[in-house]
């Protein structure tokens, strides 16, 4: 799918699925990093009621792989993220590379790197929500499947929940299989009014896995406070 493809998608539906961004051996490779010592802090879900399940945050630096996927995919996605807060008119824009990014979040004290890896056994999900850490964000986010659904775990299906204004909310599913990526919006997208566009707010989260083991990889491009 070309760029012209995927911000379609993404004004659209504020989400684009894409298929075979990794393959077999490097979801391999990246699931065996789960055990280890390439994080700085483990989180319990079921501790913050975020869910059920296990996902731990990387430190710096970040694995060769996905600090290289991190950066390229920040280029292709920041003239979106640009013509995004253009429509909206909210007066923020976005560096064309991603380290000049990066060094915004920590002049804001967001120092803490966000790309995580999330474990769920059999029961496990994750509740609706956003990933905002901090004032300095990034409006889109990737996550890739490192498991084969109905191979290696059933359920856990993508969710995607958009609120309309004056509107009932609406729901979206997703099955990506293994080394899959889907792009989507980490707080909003711009719909098109009468009279200017305004902000469609979107959260996202996992359907229960009813067998298996699912694991995914998430990139959030924005550091955290």
């Amino acid at each position: 799918m070309d760029s012209i493809e995927i911000e379609k998608h993404l004004n659209e539906k504020g989400f684009v699925h894409l298929q075979a961004v990794l393959s077999k051996e490097e979801c391999q490779m990246l699931q065996g990093l789960y055990t280890t010592n390439s994080f700085r802090s483990v989180i319990n879900m079921q501790r913050y009621r975020f869910g059920k399940g296990e996902y731990k945050y990387f430190s710096y630096p970040l694995p060769q792989l996905l600090q290289r996927m991190r950066a390229e995919f920040y280029k292709q996605l920041a003239p979106i993220a640009n013509r995004w807060m253009n429509m909206l008119c909210l007066g923020l824009s976005y560096p064309d590379n991603h380290a000049d990014f990066i060094k915004q979040c920590h002049d804001k004290g967001q120092l803490r790197p966000t790309p995580l890896i999330l474990r769920y056994e059999e029961g496990g999900f994750n509740t609706l929500h956003q990933d905002l850490y901090g004032e300095v964000y990034f409006p889109f986010q990737v996550v890739f499947i490192l498991t084969e659904p109905e191979v290696d775990h059933r359920g856990g299906e993508l969710v995607f929940v958009e609120q309309l204004p004056r509107a009932q909310s609406k729901a979206e599913v997703l099955s990506p299989g293994r080394g899959d990526a889907v792009i989507f919006t980490t707080n909003f997208r711009p719909v098109q009014g009468a009279r200017r566009y305004y902000r469609a707010k979107m959260k996202h989260g996992v359907s229960p896995v009813r067998s298996g083991v699912r694991m995914a990889l998430g990139i959030i491009f924005h550091d955290g406070a």
